[in-house]
């Protein structure tokens, strides 16, 4: 018998399956225990479980020379202009974990990013365990690049005090957890938009990348209220660990305008839209509700052709980097990717223009060529 993750096994409420088990366990049997911490549930399940236990203890390794690890101090809505500035310079590259603090961050992360044109997908409690599944492997395939991924404080905290979650009005999977568990594979860097609560979370989650001999990076932003957090971390971190990321705001002023209008387009009711779509989703395409609707045709037909849901105003233009954003220090190494950083135009109504034109509307120029008092032919 193998047990993983065994200081999670009673606090997640399997007490009495563990003790149902162990009643159709063989006389003799040989059993493994791991966990990662020694709670008092631990040593409930050993004695329950094994005779004569030896006990292996091993230290928490020191993080590997290939991983470089950084911090931005910034506040939160330099956050996002930092964020956005970091994936449209190709500052990033490469699959990339973004983890943020709860389940309503990761749809304003995704919805934020999307309006920039940088596609993502989700991870959190709340979906399915075969939809999480069929995310992460979509991740590994290299179907997408960007995974948010939401760590809930409260299921968080629940875990390192041992207890079960109280409940929320938000049904969430309280076996889930991004840190610990999942495989995830050739994860180039780890960004912390959040920081992380505690000290372990923060060691689980930059342990998601530079596996092996792979090199990664773990960049994590710190604002003023997590400042206290960051102080914890450093000291368990040998001196020097975390380095100061090199980025000058001021360069970065372009941006910042451009966030702003983009996380006021991501409103309440934009998330609770964004969410109420991916319900729907899962609910037609369920394999348990398959049989229902085949018996009630009529509700799978309404569900399908439910109103549309606009979620965010389309902005054409933000997917584009105008070259007068640019960082002076980059524009060099931007001009190898001239599909997204264009010149900056002397009208900035050229894009209303161009709409305008393809409703019909040319400026009066179509009125004075087709003038029906100059074309109009009288004859006798």
């Amino acid at each position: 018998m193998v047990v993983d993750e065994a200081d999670l096994v009673f606090s997640f409420g399997h007490a009495q399956d563990v003790h149902e088990i162990l009643k159709r366990m063989p006389q003799l049997y040989q059993a493994v225990l791991m966990s990662a911490t020694l709670t008092p549930e631990v040593m409930e399940l050993k004695r329950l479980a094994l005779r004569n236990a030896v006990i292996l203890k091993l230290e928490e390794p020191a993080k590997p020379d290939q991983l470089s690890q950084y911090i931005i101090r910034c506040e939160e809505e330099d956050k996002f202009a930092v964020l956005c500035a970091l994936f449209k310079l190709r500052l990033i590259r490469g699959k990339t974990l973004l983890f943020v603090s709860s389940v309503d961050r990761c749809y304003l992360v995704k919805l934020f990013l999307e309006q920039f044109g940088i596609r993502g997908c989700i991870l959190n409690s709340e979906l399915p365990v075969s939809s999480r599944s069929f995310i992460v492997t979509q991740f590994n395939e290299g179907r997408y690049e960007i995974l948010v991924a939401s760590e809930e404080k409260a299921t968080l905290e629940d875990q390192v005090r041992g207890r079960r979650p109280k409940s929320a009005k938000r049904k969430q999977d309280k076996e889930y957890g991004v840190c610990r568990g999942i495989d995830f594979q050739f994860v180039s860097n780890v960004i912390n938009l959040d920081f992380p609560a505690t000290v372990k979370s923060y060691i689980h989650r930059v342990g998601r990348t530079a596996r092996g001999d792979n090199r990664g990076s773990a960049l994590s932003f710190v604002n003023n209220k997590e400042a206290n957090l960051l102080e914890a971390v450093e000291k368990e971190m040998p001196p020097g660990s975390l380095r100061p990321y090199n980025f000058k705001m001021e360069e970065i002023e372009g941006f910042r305008y451009r966030s702003k209008d983009a996380l006021r387009a991501v409103t309440r009711i934009a998330i609770r839209e964004a969410r109420l779509k991916e319900i729907k989703a899962e609910i037609l395409t369920s394999e348990k509700l398959k049989a229902y609707f085949e018996e009630n045709p009529r509700e799978h037909k309404l569900l399908r052709h439910d109103k549309a849901l606009h979620i965010i105003k389309h902005q054409p233009h933000l997917k584009n980097v105008p070259q007068y954003i640019v960082p002076p220090t980059l524009q060099s190494k931007n001009k190898r990717h001239q599909d997204e950083v264009v010149p900056a135009t002397p009208c900035g109504n050229d894009f209303k223009m161009k709409k305008r034109k393809k409703r019909g509307f040319d400026g009066g120029k179509a009125k004075k060529q087709n003038n029906p008092l100059q074309s109009f032919k009288f004859a006798i």
